[in-house]
């Protein structure tokens, strides 16, 4: 496929253009589609580039080829909504080229959406956070999460925080794993209350990190795994083993350290499925 406008400026404080973007796309796209396949995804696009408002489109309302898979998905309260569900390297290019920048998606896939096959709790830092002490919170919900049988995964978000994330058996619906997930929360929270609260509201956190259960109810999303963020710098949403944690920012992989970083390490989250637990054995295990 043919990039149209390649040398439009997408990143204006990096020098990057949208060439750049969609070259990106196209490198990581054999890690990245496993993480995409059957999941509906929310889009944010940026068609003159992050210096100019883009917007968030969770619906196609727009034609898309006949190559582009488009699944319509349960909406609760009735009826349906359509979301468009990368399948391939094509597909993931295609939406790169319509100003794609940044991939969401489920925590469910399109075959069973109220059936969620993964659990993410979000750190969400005030300004001026120690990068060493999201480190150590990273670690503290691991540690909660093995205790109630769930193996955790973490993400650097490409922004401000981190994703710790449990592979999920999809046998529990959403509204189980939204209460573990609130409770897990609760639990690493009120080991340092002083510095950690779940509370929704901002005005009631001051400065202290949020951890955020919110991703894990219905429709809603987490960055996908090496998805670039709309922010200077072009960081990428980016998979780590635990070991390298003592030395990751949440926004410490760029554009081309991402591609430099994928040419000589493979995808920590490769074998994630194979490590999937249930939520509802989790929930009494908790309670």
């Amino acid at each position: 496929m043919k990039t149209s406008h390649p040398d439009k400026v997408f990143y204006p404080e990096d020098g990057l253009t949208k060439g750049d973007v969609v070259e990106y796309y196209r490198a990581v796209a054999d890690v990245m589609l496993p993480h995409l396949r059957g999941r509906p995804l929310t889009l944010r696009r940026f068609p003159d580039g992050i210096g100019k408002p883009g917007w968030f489109q969770k619906h196609p309302g727009e034609h898309f080829p006949d190559s582009i898979r488009v699944e319509r998905v349960p909406r609760r309260g009735g009826g349906t909504d359509e979301y468009v569900v990368c399948e391939d390297a094509g597909t993931l290019e295609y939406l790169a080229n319509q100003g794609t920048v940044e991939f969401h998606v489920w925590l469910s896939t399109v075959a069973a959406p109220e059936r969620p096959d993964r659990l993410v709790l979000d750190l969400d830092p005030p300004d001026g956070t120690p990068v060493a002490e999201l480190r150590a919170v990273a670690r503290r919900i691991r540690d909660h999460y093995e205790r109630v049988g769930l193996t955790a995964f973490v993400q650097a978000t490409g922004g401000r925080g981190f994703h710790v994330l449990a592979p999920l058996d999809a046998k529990s619906d959403t509204d189980v794993v939204l209460e573990l997930s609130r409770a897990l929360a609760d639990r690493v929270a009120a080991d340092d209350p002083d510095r950690l609260t779940t509370a929704q509201r901002k005005e009631k956190r001051g400065d202290r990190i949020f951890l955020d259960a919110n991703r894990n109810s219905y429709a809603q999303t987490f960055v996908a795994p090496y998805s670039l963020r709309a922010r200077p710098g072009a960081a990428a949403a980016t998979p780590l083993g635990w070991r390298e944690l003592g030395k990751a920012d949440p926004d410490g992989w760029a554009l081309g350290k991402e591609k430099q970083r994928l040419a000589r390490k493979e995808d920590p989250w490769r074998e994630l499925d194979e490590h999937a637990g249930s939520a509802e054995a989790a929930l009494k295990q908790l309670t």
